[in-house]
């Protein structure tokens, strides 16, 4: 794959690869172990939101029970795809991670539900239509609510069995991740 001859080029590994968080499985089997891989959407979380927050957010996810409502909310109001990320992927990705049929709902643009104590759990785009402030208020609004909140990139790495890996650049959240992992 064009990954493999890239790196097969280099004179040394890459000391950080970054990924589309869609990609991890392909990505972590190519890279060297040695290099730390992380994806765009965790950055962005990183920087927009508070990432040690969103990573105990995945803990909840090994938690959820058939029936079980799941809020996915996008920023952005993007046409979607046919296998779209929101819509498609990360419900198919969380229910078979869950092994259990989960009750879905979606938001997207400025919209964000007033009654967050519904859900078990909300799972975030990566908010780059959004300001840092606005991605706080949703991610206090969300605790306050006492529901955890992961974002896209967290829940995939997390449902692939890639979070620890995925934390790589972030030595204290890695840790965090490998813990939650042993549970």
């Amino acid at each position: 794959n064009g990954l493999s001859a890239c790196l097969a080029d280099l004179r040394q590994p890459p000391k950080i690869v970054i990924t589309d968080s869609q990609a991890f499985v392909q990505v972590a089997q190519n890279t060297p172990p040695e290099s730390m891989l992380t994806s765009f959407s965790i950055l962005l979380a990183r920087y927009k939101a508070d990432l040690a927050t969103l990573v105990q957010g995945s803990i909840a996810m090994s938690g959820l029970r058939p029936g079980d409502k799941v809020l996915i909310s996008e920023a952005c109001t993007h046409h979607r795809m046919q296998d779209d990320i929101g819509t498609v992927k990360i419900p198919r990705l969380l229910s078979r991670y869950c092994q259990a049929e989960l009750d879905y709902a979606w938001s997207s643009g400025l919209g964000f539900p007033e009654n967050l104590a519904d859900f078990k759990l909300v799972i975030h785009c990566g908010a780059c239509m959004l300001s840092r402030r606005e991605m706080l208020s949703r991610l206090w609004r969300v605790q306050q609510a006492g529901v955890p909140m992961v974002n896209y990139g967290v829940a995939i790495a997390a449902a692939q069995g890639l979070l620890p890996r995925a934390l790589s650049p972030f030595p204290e959240l890695k840790i965090m991740a490998e813990a939650a992992d042993r549970r």
